[in-house]
């Protein structure tokens, strides 16, 4: 689900000038007149100011279409050759993985994904990675201490979360940590703990992240799972005065500690590949990097050897479950599953 739209024109131009400003000395490419069309599902404020800094930087004019990753997926899918779409970017890699496993998407030039360590683009090279996230507990701290947390995501099935527990269930961000709990436990155990966790947030299941974050903070639900940057954003937002929740990861490997990465691919059918390469190159490279470096977003810059300017946690110092990027696939397993559940 993209943000609520919270960054102003200022914040935005402030970061393109920042990204700009650090290789200014690089100069721009001629793109004058060349235009492209790219299907958004990544959240707007950070595709914004990505696509303003690449139209000053190229000449070349984007047209943004924005929707859930999902939805645009399977309006590719739809569409099929007549796509107007020259370029999908998503939250998530299994929207993309699943338009790859349809032969959809075009090959990224081998200098673009040479700027990303390889475990975060397509095993094939039809995606790149652009930028990761970490799921994290949020809890409020006025209900929950931090010797109370559970150690991993299946102890949220237990009886002692029942009306505590808050879910998002519908968020796409939630489908890799139902993959990897399938991989870690298999489906029956899988279908067992759905059933669980639904039964304990039957009172708080929220439409997206900001809402089940903002929840827990206002002390309406006690602990939920999210994407880490949601609550980075909710206390830049409030202040310290203002914040009554934290964060905390599940045990080192534990099945709910997932990077997710965002990522961005070229449709086959597009007739503007040159400029699309062009895009994700930038994306990529320095410019693109420095803009999710700096930004509000709270995302992890994963390519060009930029590292975030955001007090995160080091991306390096994180022990998620190891789970790579084809074994996340195109998340199918777990949208069966949350379906059968009837949590999807």
């Amino acid at each position: 689900m993209k943000f609520p739209k919270r960054l102003t024109t200022a914040t935005v131009a402030a970061i393109v000038a920042t990204a700009l400003g650090a290789t200014a000395c690089s100069g721009g490419s001629s793109g004058s007149g060349s235009s492209l069309t790219v299907y958004n599902g990544q959240h707007e404020q950070t595709t914004n100011a990505l696509v303003a800094a690449f139209e000053k930087e190229s000449g070349i004019h984007v047209q943004v279409r924005n929707d859930d990753e999902d939805v645009l997926a399977n309006q590719i899918i739809t569409e099929g050759g007549a796509s107007p779409a020259d370029v999908i970017y998503t939250e998530n890699s299994p929207a993309l993985e699943t338009l790859q496993s349809k032969h959809l998407l075009a090959v990224v030039a081998p200098a673009t994904l040479a700027a990303v360590p390889s475990k975060y683009n397509s095993p094939q090279g039809d995606w790149v990675g652009v930028s990761a996230r970490v799921s994290e507990l949020v809890y409020n701290t006025d209900l929950l201490k931090p010797d109370q947390l559970p150690h991993s995501v299946m102890d949220l099935a237990g009886p002692q979360w029942k009306g505590k527990l808050a879910l998002a269930q519908g968020e796409t961000d939630f489908q890799p940590i139902v993959t990897s709990v399938v991989a870690s436990y298999g489906v029956d155990a899988t279908t067992k703990w759905l059933t669980a966790i639904k039964s304990n947030a039957a009172d708080n299941i929220y439409p997206d992240n900001e809402t089940l974050t903002d929840q827990v903070n206002k002390g309406h639900a006690t602990i939920g799972i999210i994407n880490a940057y949601y609550w980075y954003r909710e206390r830049a937002q409030l202040g310290a005065s203002g914040t009554h929740s934290a964060i905390a990861t599940f045990s080192p490997g534990d099945a709910g500690y997932i990077v997710d990465v965002s990522g961005a691919a070229i449709l086959a059918s597009s007739s503007h590949k040159a400029a699309a390469q062009q895009f994700l190159a930038f994306l990529v490279g320095s410019q693109g990097q420095e803009i999710i470096a700096h930004g509000d977003s709270y995302e992890y810059p994963i390519g060009s050897g930029v590292t975030t300017a955001q007090p995160l946690t080091p991306l390096g110092s994180l022990q998620p479950a190891p789970l790579t990027i084809a074994q996340l696939g195109d998340g199918s397993t777990a949208i069966k599953l949350l379906q059968q559940a009837q949590l999807a």
